[in-house]
C-alpha cells in the first residue's frame, strides 16, 4: 500500500474514475444492445443519436478506442437503415 499522502490520494482518485468509467461503459453497452434488439424504425431512429453520443464520449475519454466507436456507430446506423 502507498505511504505518501499524494499516493493515497491518487489511489482514491483512480478508484473513483474506474467506477465511473465502468458504469458509463456498461450503460453504453446496454444501450447498444437495446438498439440492436429494436424492430421499430421510428424508435431506433430516436435512440440512435443518444447511443452515438454515448459512444463518442467513451472514445473521447479513452474508455474505448476511437476506431471501435466508429465501427460500432457505423454498424448501428446501417442496421437502423435496414429496418422497415
Amino acid at each position: 500500500m502507498a505511504n505518501h499522502k499524494s499516493a493515497l490520494k491518487r489511489v482514491r482518485q483512480t478508484e473513483t474514475r474506474n467506477e465511473r468509467n465502468r458504469y458509463q461503459h456498461k450503460t453504453t453497452r446496454n444501450a447498444v444492445r437495446t438498439l440492436r434488439s429494436l424492430k421499430d424504425k421510428k424508435e431506433a431512429e430516436k435512440l440512435l443519436p443518444e447511443v452515438t453520443s454515448m459512444l463518442d464520449k467513451l472514445a473521447k475519454r479513452n474508455i474505448i478506442h476511437k476506431n471501435k466507436a466508429a465501427n460500432l456507430k457505423s454498424s448501428l446506423k446501417s442496421q437502423v437503415n435496414k429496418l422497415k
